[in-house]
């Protein structure tokens, strides 16, 4: 797989993945080859570039969910776009809480996993895209963090209008990317606040959830020179914290058409160093709610060897049980005596920043069924013991406190002494 800039496009190449008007209709299925009227199309649409298979590439497996993540995402951005186009023309949202309430209804409510994975991105549509991205990790690491329904819809809109102040960066300052000068950061600044100014109430008549502008001036000047914000409530820090995690994790694992992004697993790895930053609890909510290392993901170890996860820690990603290639044998990463000598590094994506490998390939090299087999027969075996060594230190320790309760202490003569009670210390009466 291949990205290809919408200019460099040829009829006769295939797609890799789907496209969607903004009304998430389906316009070019996976696989499609490309006819000079699909690149007009893909050029009004105003891409960047496309995915494009490579000639013998055959098409990557995506469940259903995939799909219609890709579609929900699609749709959003053009809705975002639509309620930001207003704002900046000085008019109320008309749909921001439709957009709200569908992110909330699809993200903030699941019951397992997701495959997050986000589109590309450039200077001229990050603030969408990335605006997008951060609500619906809001949605579900609230949901996750079992928060109320009323604090979850507050962060979802702040998770998408607290970048909004980005649209008054000029392009040419924006197309720098990591090369700003500290003029061009000040500058950046100071529209960042322009935005928070326009979504203040006083400005217009905006209706935005109880907390919501909270939130954004928390993010908005948390650095700033022209204001200092006082220290939020426990439950507005909380959203805080929340956004800054889905905020920074979103930046640093998206793609960007002028910088590569790093894996979910180093993400994590990143973030989980800087604990003054970013919450430790938000952390472990959010790894409960994507992906990190799941079943048939590629893998680089300590050793410098590749190896294909079989079974997911549910306890701990960062542990699974893997197959090592080299070797073909397998290795349980929750035990702490291989763990000390064999960690994972980080893990191979693809171009779209995709698991390598999807499920049905872990069955090429063994039969799912006995590695959860194994996978639990190991770890059952790691609870007994752990089991049995607590119950003999118990054990031991009552044995020492009974033979300590039964010893009578005697004088240097060698005459008995009486055991005495100790008298209760008087309390203090406060004046």
């Amino acid at each position: 797989m291949q990205f290809v800039k919408t200019a460099d496009l040829k009829p006769g190449m295939r797609l890799a993945k789907p496209i969607y008007n903004k009304m998430g209709v389906l316009l070019y299925e996976r696989d499609t080859l490309l006819t000079m009227q699909g690149i007009n199309s893909i050029e009004n649409f105003g891409l960047i570039g496309i995915f494009i298979l490579e000639p013998a590439e055959p098409v990557p497996p995506l469940s259903r969910e995939d799909l219609e993540f890709e579609q929900f995402q699609t749709i959003y951005v053009f809705k975002l776009k639509e309620n930001m186009d207003r704002l900046q023309a000085n008019q109320a949202p008309v749909s921001l809480s439709d957009l709200v309430r569908d992110i909330q209804t699809h993200y903030g409510s699941l019951d397992h996993k997701l495959n997050f994975a986000q589109n590309l991105r450039s200077s001229a549509d990050f603030v969408y895209k990335h605006s997008i991205s951060v609500g619906i990790l809001c949605a579900m690491i609230t949901n996750q963090m079992h928060l109320p329904a009323a604090e979850q819809t507050a962060l979802i809109t702040a998770a998408l209008l607290y970048d909004f102040g980005y649209l008054y960066v000029p392009q040419t300052v924006l197309d720098k990317g990591d090369d700003l000068t500290t003029a061009d950061k000040d500058f950046i600044q100071l529209n960042l606040e322009r935005g928070y100014e326009t979504l203040r109430p006083d400005r217009g008549d905006y209706k935005f959830p109880v907390h919501t502008l909270d939130i954004i001036q928390q993010i908005i000047f948390k650095n700033s020179r022209t204001l200092k914000v006082k220290e939020p409530a426990d439950n507005i820090r909380l959203l805080v914290d929340i956004l800054a995690v889905a905020d920074e994790f979103d930046h640093l694992t998206a793609m960007n058409i002028n910088k590569p992004p790093i894996s979910e697993i180093a993400a994590m790895g990143r973030l989980k160093k800087d604990k003054a930053t970013y919450n430790p609890l938000v952390l472990s909510a959010l790894a409960e709610c994507i992906h990190i290392l799941p079943t048939g993901a590629c893998v680089d170890l300590s050793d410098g060897e590749k190896a294909l996860v079989l079974a997911e820690n549910p306890a701990d990603f960062l542990h699974p049980m893997v197959l090592k290639f080299s070797t073909n044998m397998i290795y349980d990463l929750s035990d702490p005596v291989i763990n000390k000598a064999l960690k994972i590094t980080d893990i191979m994506k693809t171009m779209d920043n995709r698991i390598a490998l999807d499920k049905d390939s872990v069955k090429h090299f063994v039969s799912d069924a006995y590695i959860k087999e194994t996978a639990d027969r190991f770890r059952k075996v790691k609870l007994q013991i752990a089991q049995h060594n607590q119950s003999k230190l118990e054990q031991k320790a009552a044995s020492a406190l009974m033979s300590s309760a039964s010893v009578i202490p005697q004088d240097a003569l060698g005459t008995e002494k009486p055991l005495t009670q100790k008298k209760p210390r008087k309390k203090m009466k406060l004046r």
